[in-house]
């Protein structure tokens, strides 16, 4: 008999997700949920990676996750932090022990692949910050993070023989930049006299948002 979940950021994990009762994680829902059942989560946002244990077994016998009718839902794979420290100016950081982050820290993961070409004397990362909505840029060295230069045009792809121009140049002022130890890992950014204690500031911490651990997690 098919099932029906209800996941909401006002209910409980310890309850049995009902309409009256629901869940408060989607990834509670995802451990429980089996071909033909349906997971309905309610207005919200939700920070966490939801890995579906189960699978569906046909186009007609699916698990499916819906936001309720009408409701607005967001799965988020970043933190908000609100224990920046000024480091000086417009420059804040944020100290965080690596544990905070578990087995995947975005901030000592660097980007790779023959795709990723340009900037070649970079080495970026998959962290990022973000101030009310808005991402930031990773620069190379704190000194920059503390110089911003506004920049008009981006890279392009090196088979073009053309540079990009930047949708939002004014946005290539906002910049971070990260240094981890053994123990720590220590984001800079300069939000050019916002308070990042008193806005909205996130940054990258899941590897993903929704997806299973284990291959076969279909339908």
């Amino acid at each position: 008999m098919s099932r029906i979940y209800h996941v909401a950021v006002t209910g409980n994990d310890a309850w049995e997700g009902s309409g009256e009762r629901p869940f408060r994680t989607i990834s509670k829902a995802a451990d429980l949920a089996e071909a033909g059942d349906r997971v309905v989560v309610h207005e919200g946002v939700y920070r966490e990676w939801v890995k579906p244990r189960h699978r569906g077994k046909s186009e007609v016998s699916r698990i499916v996750f819906e936001a309720a009718e009408g409701q607005k839902v967001v799965i988020k794979g970043s933190e908000r932090i609100r224990s920046w420290e000024r480091a000086g100016g417009t420059v804040w950081k944020c100290v965080l022990p690596n544990t905070f982050f578990g087995a995947y820290n975005p901030y000592k993961e660097a980007l790779f692949g023959d795709w990723f070409v340009e900037p070649a004397d970079a080495s970026l990362h998959t962290g990022e910050v973000y101030l009310n909505g808005k991402s930031f840029y990773e620069a190379r060295t704190l000194q920059e993070v503390e110089h911003p230069v506004k920049r008009i045009r981006g890279y392009g792809s090196p088979w073009t023989e053309e540079s990009e121009m930047i949708l939002e140049p004014e946005q290539t002022i906002y910049q971070w930049y990260c240094e981890s130890d053994q123990e720590n890992t220590t984001i800079y950014a300069n939000f050019q006299g916002a308070d990042p204690n008193e806005e909205v500031t996130e940054i990258n911490v899941r590897k993903c948002c929704f997806y299973p651990e284990v291959p076969g997690i279909n339908y």
